[in-house]
C-alpha cells in the first residue's frame, strides 16, 4: 500500500527551468545539462521499479523520503517499505552496462563501451541510511525493528559482478528490479522477535509522512550563477522562442505568430523556481518584458497572490500554477 507517492526530484524541476533559461552559448550550460541528463535517468530508473510495488499488500510503501538526523544531517531514501516486523530500505540504480563492485577500494566500477567509470559504492551508501533510520527510530521512541538493505538495479541487461571477497554481500544486496517481489516475500516471510500492533504501525507511518523534509536546493547559487544570466520575457509554448510581447491583453510571439492568454504563468513558474518566491511589480515587469506598471498589476491581481507591505513597496507571493488548458 503507497503511503506517500513518489515525486518529482525539486532539484530536477529547477535545473530543467534553468535551462530553459540559460542562452544556449552560455558557458556552464554544458555541465548542468549533464547534471540534468543523470538527474532525470536517476527519476526514471525509481519509477520503473514502481511497477513491480504497485500490487504489494505486505508493506506500507513510502517513496522519495527524506528525514532529518540531528540538527543539519539529511538523509534521503528512494523507497522505504515498513512492515509491522522489519523496514526495507531500497536503493534504486538505473545504470546499464556491466557493474563490478570493490570492496577493496570501497567502489563501483562500470564498464559501458569498453570505457571504465569509478562511483561510490551503492552499498556502503544503504548502509549509511540503513544506520541514520535506526538512529532515527530510537530518537523518536520507535521500536527497534529489523532494517535490511537492497540496492536495485532497473536495467534488466545489466551485467552484475564482485571481487572477492565482496561477492556474498554484494548477492545479499543487489538484485535486478524482477526479483524484487520475490525478495519481499522472502523478507517478509522470515521469523522475527518483534512485531507492531496496526496502531502502532498507522503511528509509525503518520510520523514518517510528517517528518518528511523535501530537499530544496538553490541552482543558481550551485553553479554560481545570478539572476542576470536568465533569459528574461515570456516564452512561446509553441516554438519556444522569447520573448513574447503582450497586445491587448494577449502574448504575441513574432517568430511563429502564436498568441495566448496565460504564456506569462509558467515565466513566473521559473522565477519562482529559480529567483524568489515573492515578487514585486517593478521585478515581474524587468522578468516578463513589459513597460506599463498597470499592465503588471492586472496580471499580479488575476493570479489571487497573497501580498505584504504597502503600495510602494507591495510584494506578492508566488506559487506554482499550471497553465489552464486550451
Amino acid at each position: 500500500m503507497i503511503k506517500k507517492e513518489r515525486e518529482i526530484p525539486i532539484k530536477l524541476v529547477k535545473l530543467e527551468a534553468l535551462i530553459r533559461r540559460l542562452p544556449v552559448n552560455h558557458p556552464k550550460r554544458g555541465k548542468i545539462e549533464e547534471e540534468t541528463a543523470k538527474l532525470r535517468a536517476g527519476y526514471r530508473g525509481e519509477q520503473s521499479i514502481d511497477y513491480y510495488l504497485k500490487d504489494e499488500k505486505n508493506y506500507f510503501i513510502f517513496h522519495s523520503l527524506r528525514l532529518q538526523h540531528k540538527s543539519s544531517d539529511f538523509f534521503q531514501m528512494d523507497t522505504l517499505l515498513l512492515h509491522e516486523s522489519h523496514i526495507i530500505i531500497l536503493e534504486i540504480k538505473n545504470a546499464s552496462g556491466t557493474l563490478c563492485f570493490d570492496r577493496t577500494f570501497h567502489q563501483l566500477i562500470r564498464t559501458q563501451n569498453g570505457k571504465e567509470d569509478a562511483f561510490s559504492d551503492p552499498i556502503e551508501q544503504v548502509h549509511r541510511h540503513q544506520k541514520l533510520l535506526r538512529h532515527w527510530l530510537a530518537q523518536h521512541q520507535f521500536p527497534n525493528l529489523p532494517i535490511y538493505t537492497l540496492v536495485v538495479i532497473s536495467r534488466p541487461s545489466t551485467i552484475i559482478k564482485s571481487i572477492p571477497p565482496y561477492s556474498e554481500t554484494v548477492a545479499k544486496t543487489i538484485l535486478h528490479s524482477s526479483q524484487l517481489n520475490s525478495r519481499l516475500e522472502l523478507l517478509s516471510k522470515r521469523p522475527h522477535n518483534l512485531s507492531l500492533s496496526t496502531r502502532e504501525k498507522n503511528k509509525l507511518s503518520k510520523h514518517l509522512i510528517k517528518s518528511h523534509i523535501p530537499a530544496d536546493p538553490d541552482v543558481l547559487i550551485q553553479f554560481k550563477l545570478s539572476a542576470d544570466d536568465l533569459i528574461t520575457g515570456v516564452e512561446c509554448p509553441s516554438c519556444k522562442g522569447f520573448p513574447m510581447k503582450r497586445i491587448y491583453g494577449l502574448w504575441l510571439c513574432s517568430l511563429c505568430r502564436t498568441t495566448s492568454k496565460d504564456a506569462h504563468i509558467p515565466a513566473l513558474n521559473d522565477y519562482h523556481l529559480l529567483v524568489s518566491e515573492t515578487i514585486s511589480n517593478r521585478e515581474l515587469r524587468r522578468f516578463l518584458r513589459i513597460s506599463s506598471s498597470q499592465h503588471a498589476t492586472r496580471i499580479l491581481l488575476s493570479l489571487n497572490l497573497q501580498s505584504t507591505g504597502t503600495y510602494r513597496n507591495r510584494r506578492y507571493l508566488l506559487k506554482q500554477k499550471k497553465t489552464p488548458q486550451s
